[in-house]
């Protein structure tokens, strides 16, 4: 299979499987990607998920461009296509529980933009991350370019979309493109799913889901975030973070 997802204890993995193409996504693998997101989603023992590779030394080289070539003078295609690449985005993004990207390897074009509709990101030393459509010919869309924005502002967005050019691990980090880099990212990425999993899942759902009315343009509360205050208090994890905390012991969520 060229997608699919494996879990461990409170952590699920979308593998991306196609190895001999850098892991390049057909129309097939967009299609199927938010299906399988959804899935983690709803499954109620997994409280992360993380988005990596099934083979070690890549994570994804974008879209597949033979099938570009072959298919794109088609309409409907085209519109499928987009449609398939946004669903995919747009369930990253706005998944209620936390997704980390496990960097290993070239980042490119529809592979970047895989990465950045995640929450954070961890790459290694030889990750290489770009959005290359000046280099195609292609205009990519605002929900896919906001995402670069809200990670880099603008001026450097411009400037990854401008050149084409592709950033080292190390340059990345610097301009927040990634979070971390890791010798070993699936590791990384492990161990920091490892922690999140072990808080409070009311408090990290709750926070992701103001963060990402923020980054949409909510700039003060309403009746639902402030209920969102509130009602934690009567929540279980509140019970136990507390009851924890009086007894000095480590709190189970």
């Amino acid at each position: 299979m060229t997608l699919r997802i494996e879990r461990e204890g409170a952590i699920a993995r979308l593998l991306i499987n196609r190895p001999e193409r850098r892991n390049a996504l057909s129309q097939a693998m967009w299609e199927l990607m938010p299906v399988l997101v959804r899935e983690a989603m709803e499954d109620e023992a997994v409280r992360v998920l993380i988005l990596g590779s099934a083979a070690p030394g890549m994570f994804c080289a974008g879209a597949d461009i033979g099938e570009f070539a072959k298919k794109s003078g088609g309409e409907e295609w085209r519109v499928a296509n987009q449609a398939a690449i946004r669903a995919t985005q747009y369930a990253l993004a706005h998944a209620p529980k936390p997704v980390i990207a496990a960097i290993d390897g070239d980042c490119v074009g529809g592979g970047c933009g895989l990465a950045i509709a995640c929450d954070l990101r961890i790459a290694s030393p030889r990750a290489r991350l770009g959005i290359t459509p000046a280099k195609l010919g292609i205009v990519y869309s605002l929900f896919d370019t906001k995402l670069l924005v809200d990670l880099v502002g603008p001026a450097r967005a411009k400037r990854i979309l401008f050149t084409g050019s592709l950033a080292s691990a190390e340059e990345a980090l610097a301009i927040g493109l990634v979070d971390e880099v890791s010798d070993d990212p699936m590791a990384a990425a492990m161990m920091l799913a490892q922690t999140i999993a072990g808080n409070a899942q009311h408090s990290v759902r709750s926070s992701k889901a103001i963060i990402r009315r923020i980054v949409d343009g909510q700039s003060d509360d309403d009746a639902e975030t402030l209920a969102m205050f509130r009602d934690a208090f009567t929540k279980p994890d509140f019970a136990e973070g507390v009851a924890a905390f009086r007894a000095k012991r480590k709190p189970l969520f």
